[in-house]
C-alpha cells in the first residue's frame, strides 16, 4: 500500500527528527489530523456493522490482543479497556531512558538493558503500521513548546484524548518555524512483549528534544502526566514550578471574590474543588455519616457561592507572571481540557451542572470507563464494572475548558492555598491518620513540608492499588517529574518565600474521624473562606492542634448561621475516637513524615529548608513553624 496523507501538506510540515521521519516515510499510510473532528472520525474509522471499533494488535507469542473497545455516542466517543488494570494509572509507570540527572528509576536499572535498543525497535515497529500524526503545543502562552504525536491510526481514541487535553494545530497552519522539541511515540504491543503487561512510559531527554515513548493506551501516564513531566523539566531548567492543583475564583452572594488553589495527590479533590456542592433531595448538605453510630449530620446552606474555574490539574507558575510586590502567587492553566474523574457521580441528579455539561456538549467529548453502546448517550453515572456489582473507581470524561461555564482565561492571583488529603476512618478500635478536622491553618513552613510529603491517601481511585500510606512527593507532582527531588523542594521553597501573604490550609476528604464525609469538607471550607474574605484568623478563633503536623485547629466554625459540632473541628473530641486513638494516628503521621523527609537532606538542599525539616524531626510545634517561616533570618 502506498503512502497516503489526508491533506496535501502531509506529515512533513511537522519537521520531525530523522528517525521519526524515516518511520513515517516507510509506514504503509499516514493520516495527518488537523482538528478534533478528524480524530473523532479516526477513533471509530474501523467500526464494524454493530458500531464497535476494536483497538487490537498482533503480539508475538500471544496472538491478537484486544486493548479497548471504542464507539461513537451522541455526545462524543466512549472507550473501554478490556483489562481492568488499564483503567487506572500505574504509579510506577515512569522510567528514564537517558543519562541526565534524576532520582527516578532508569530504564537500564529496571529492565537490565540500555534503552537505545528498544528505542530502535519502537521506530521499526512504527514503520510497519498505519500511522496518525498531529501537532500541538505543550503548555500555553510564552511557555508553549512545539510538539507532535505519532501513533498507530487504530488508536485514534488515544490521539483524541491527547488533542483534547493539549490542543491540536492544523497541519496547513505550520510553517518553517515549527520545530518540535517534544515528541510522543505510541507503541501499545510493547507492553506485552517487553514489560509483562505493565504500563510503561519512557522519558528520553537529549539534545534539546524531549521524547515520550508511551507503551500503553491509558492517557493518564503519557498524554496528560507525560506532558506534565515535560513542563516540570522546562520549569526546573528555568527556575519555576508547574503546580499540581485546581484553581477557582469563588464569588460570594455579596460579590466578594477569593481565589483558591487546591493541591494534593491524585484523588485529593482537585476536580471536586471546581464542582458545585452536592445536595440532598431536600436541598440540605450531608456533612457526614457516622460509620459507628449510623447517625447523619445535615447542614442548611440556602445559597452557595458562584464558581469561576481557572485550572483543573496543572498550573503554570513562571517567573514572568509573578509580581513580587503583592506577596501572592500568580498562575495560569497549562491545559486545553480537563480530565475529570466522575466516580462520585453515582446517580442522575448528583451534580446537575456536570451532568448537563456532558449530556449535551457543544462538541464531542471523550468518555473513558463509562458503560455506553454505539449511538447511545454516554451517562457519567453509568460506570463500567470491573466485576459484577463492582464499578470501575476511575471513570473519566475529558472536557474542553472552553466549554466550562464562567471559566477564567489568563493568569490569576492566589489568596488561599489548600492541600487535600484522602483520609481513612479513625476509631478507638481502628486508629489511623484520619484525624484531620474539617480544615486546619498551616504556617508556611509546615505547608511546605506537606507538599514535600504529599500523602497519596486512603482508597485512591485514580491509580492502581498501593499498600499502606504512600507518597506522591514534592508538590504532589513528583510522580511526573524526571529530575531530582531536592531541586523541586528548593523551587517550592523559593515560591513560598514570594507568597508570604497567602493563607495555607489543610483539608481532608472521605473521612473525619468516624464520620464518612466525601468531599464535603473542602466544599464547606471553600464557602466559609470565601465569605470571610482575606481577614486573618485571630488567636481566639484557632488553637494549636493536638498533632503539631496539623498546624492550628478551629475553636468553632459557623456557616450561614449553623455551628458545626466540635468533633468535626478537633477529632480527638469525637466519642468514637478519643485522645488515645487520635495520638496513635498522630504517631503514624509523624513516622510517615520522618521517612519521607529524610530523602530531601542532600547537600544542596536550601539551608533554611534543612532547618525546617530538622525542626520537624525534633517535634516542632505549630508556634515553632510560625517562627521559622520560609525565609532565613
Amino acid at each position: 500500500m502506498s503512502q497516503t496523507t489526508q491533506i496535501p501538506a502531509g506529515w512533513s510540515r511537522l519537521n520531525p527528527p530523522e528517525e521519526a521521519a524515516d518511520a513515517l516515510r516507510r509506514a504503509p499510510s499516514v493520516t495527518a489530523a488537523s482538528s478534533v473532528n478528524d480524530l473523532v472520525n479516526l477513533a471509530v474509522r474501523d467500526a464494524d456493522a454493530t458500531g464497535w471499533h476494536e483497538v487490537a494488535y498482533d503480539v508475538p507469542g500471544q496472538g491478537r490482543v484486544s486493548e479497548a473497545s471504542v464507539c461513537r455516542v451522541r455526545n462524543g466517543i466512549a472507550a473501554n479497556y478490556q483489562e481492568i488494570y488499564m483503567r487506572r494509572r500505574d504509579p510506577e509507570c515512569m522510567v528514564i531512558g537517558d543519562q541526565q540527572a534524576t532520582n527516578k528509576v532508569r530504564f537500564e536499572d529496571r529492565f537490565g538493558t540500555p534503552f537505545a535498543g528498544l528505542r530502535k525497535e519502537t521506530f521499526e515497529w512504527l514503520a510497519q503500521q498505519d500511522l496518525a500524526v498531529f501537532a500541538f503545543t505543550a503548555g500555553v502562552g510564552r511557555k508553549g513548546l512545539d510538539a507532535a504525536v505519532i501513533a498507530p491510526a487504530n488508536a485514534g481514541f488515544f490521539a483524541l484524548g491527547l488533542a483534547l487535553l493539549q490542543g491540536i494545530r492544523p497541519i496547513d497552519s505550520l510553517d518553517e518555524s515549527f520545530n518540535p522539541s517534544v515528541l510522543i511515540y505510541v507503541a501499545p504491543p510493547f507492553r506485552h512483549t517487553h514489560f509483562d503487561g505493565k504500563q510503561v512510559v519512557v522519558h528520553h531527554r537529549a539534545n534539546g528534544l524531549y521524547e515520550l515513548f508511551s507503551y500503553n493506551l491509558y492517557p493518564g501516564p503519557s498524554a496528560k502526566k507525560g506532558i506534565y513531566g515535560v513542563l516540570i523539566d522546562l520549569g526546573e531548567r528555568e527556575g519555576w514550578v508547574t503546580a499540581h492543583c485546581s484553581t477557582v475564583q469563588v464569588v460570594t452572594p455579596y460579590d466578594n471574590t477569593v481565589t483558591i488553589m487546591h493541591e494534593g495527590a491524585s484523588g485529593g479533590g482537585k476536580s471536586e474543588m471546581l464542582e458545585h456542592i452536592h445536595r440532598e433531595d431536600d436541598g440540605r448538605l450531608l456533612l457526614g455519616h457516622n460509620t459507628v453510630t449510623d447517625k447523619r449530620q445535615l447542614l442548611t446552606l440556602p445559597r452557595a457561592c458562584r464558581l469561576r474555574p481557572v485550572t483543573d490539574d496543572m498550573a503554570l507558575c513562571p517567573d514572568y507572571l509573578q509580581d513580587r510586590t503583592i506577596g501572592k502567587l500568580r498562575l495560569r492553566d497549562a491545559e486545553e481540557a480537563w480530565f475529570v474523574r466522575v466516580n462520585h457521580i453515582t446517580r442522575y441528579g448528583t451534580d446537575p451542572h456536570l451532568e448537563r455539561l456532558t449530556l449535551e456538549p457543544d462538541q464531542p467529548l471523550l468518555f473513558l470507563n463509562i458503560d455506553a453502546v454505539p449511538d447511545s448517550r454516554a451517562l457519567i453515572w453509568e460506570h463500567t464494572e470491573d466485576a459484577p456489582g463492582q464499578p470501575c473507581p476511575n471513570p473519566r470524561v475529558i472536557i474542553p475548558r472552553e466549554m466550562v461555564p464562567d471559566v477564567v482565561d489568563g493568569p490569576v492571583t492566589i489568596d488561599v492555598r489548600s492541600f487535600g488529603v484522602r483520609t481513612p476512618p479513625c476509631t478507638r478500635e481502628h486508629p489511623s491518620y484520619g484525624i484531620l478536622g474539617i480544615f486546619h491553618i498551616l504556617p508556611p513552613a509546615l505547608a511546605w513540608l506537606w507538599r514535600l510529603t504529599a500523602p497519596r491517601g486512603h482508597a485512591n481511585p485514580s491509580i492502581v492499588d498501593t499498600v499502606g500510606m504512600t507518597s506522591e512527593g514534592v508538590g504532589s507532582y513528583w510522580p511526573f517529574a524526571t529530575g531530582r527531588r531536592v531541586d523541586q523542594a528548593n523551587l517550592l521553597l523559593k515560591q513560598f518565600r514570594h507568597s508570604d501573604r497567602t493563607l495555607f490550609v489543610l483539608c481532608p476528604n472521605q473521612h473525619i474521624g468516624a464520620w464518612e464525609v466525601g468531599f464535603m469538607p473542602q466544599w464547606i471550607t471553600r464557602e466559609y473562606l470565601a465569605r470571610r474574605g482575606n481577614a486573618d484568623f485571630s488567636p481566639e478563633q484557632v488553637e494549636p492542634s493536638r498533632c503539631p503536623l496539623l498546624g492550628y485547629s478551629l475553636r468553632h466554625l459557623q456557616v450561614e448561621g449553623t455551628t458545626l459540632s466540635n468533633g468535626f473541628l478537633q477529632v480527638e473530641t469525637q466519642p468514637e475516637v478519643g485522645e488515645e486513638a487520635y495520638d496513635a494516628g498522630a504517631a503514624k503521621l509523624r513516622e510517615f513524615f520522618k521517612s519521607e523527609l529524610e530523602q530531601f537532606l542532600e547537600a544542596d538542599l536550601d539551608p533554611h529548608g534543612r532547618k525546617i525539616i530538622e525542626a520537624c524531626f525534633d517535634g516542632a510545634s505549630a508556634e515553632d513553624y510560625e517562627r521559622l517561616g520560609v525565609v532565613a533570618d
